[in-house]
């Protein structure tokens, strides 16, 4: 039986979320609650780029979401900068 394009893209779904569970507090905090509520919401770019921002490791991610540091590359900057407008909207 092969899958339709809808249940490509649940499992799909289902493997980002299990990705964004990184195991440190802080980043499950922001993370699972953006997959669940904004991220069907975005463009395919924006979606390539959060996939790109689960490869990095924690604790870069961390230092960027605390606003310690910023990631070179601007695409995850992108993606930072829209997680962390949705939790801290002006």
């Amino acid at each position: 039986m092969s899958e339709t394009p809808a249940s490509s893209e649940k499992a799909e779904f289902n493997r980002l979320w299990w990705h964004s569970r990184r195991g440190m507090l802080e980043l499950d905090n922001l993370l699972i609650p953006f997959m669940e509520e904004a991220f069907r919401d975005l463009d395919a770019e924006d979606q390539a780029r959060y996939k790109k921002l689960l490869t990095c490791e924690d604790n870069d991610m961390f230092e960027w979401f605390m606003q310690r540091s910023r990631p070179a590359d601007p695409d995850l900057q992108r993606m930072v900068d829209i997680i962390l407008k949705r939790v801290q909207p002006d």
